[in-house]
């Protein structure tokens, strides 16, 4: 059976497309995670983040609503296949903005360790860059 990891986070003082940013944009994604990161905004460009610690290729995207890529983290065996990720970015009920995302294909040995690691580099410290932007939180 693959692995999957299904999770989402809120944002209440958030835009569906200000997330999305967060994602495409390698200026905004750097800042919001702390971490360099050299993404290209187009279907079939190259992405890598966290100094080139996790890379892939964008397979799919709808602006301000999906973002569909192949995902991979240096700590893989070079047997273990690309993971595939799906990030989708609604608009929430308390107004704000959720992102949900799924995760397909995380090899065992590194399943708890991505599932973590979404929490530690990516929604917690969203919320922190986010709390800081007067006007685009």
């Amino acid at each position: 059976m693959t692995p999957v990891i299904q999770a989402g986070a809120i944002y209440h003082n958030a835009t569906p497309a200000v997330l999305y940013e967060l994602f495409m944009d390698s200026n905004k994604h750097s800042a919001a995670t702390g971490m360099p990161a050299k993404i290209s905004p187009k279907v079939g460009g190259k992405w890598s983040a966290f100094g080139g610690m996790i890379c892939g290729k964008t397979l799919a995207l709808i602006p301000n609503k999906m973002i569909v890529q192949t995902w991979r983290s240096t700590a893989w065996k070079k047997a273990d296949p690309d993971s595939i990720l799906v990030c989708q970015f609604e608009r929430s009920a308390s107004g704000g903005a959720t992102v949900y995302l799924t995760h397909i294909g995380v090899p065992e040995h590194d399943h708890k360790g991505v599932t973590q690691g979404w929490i530690k580099y990516y929604w917690d410290p969203w919320r922190k860059y986010l709390k800081g932007r007067k006007g685009e939180a």
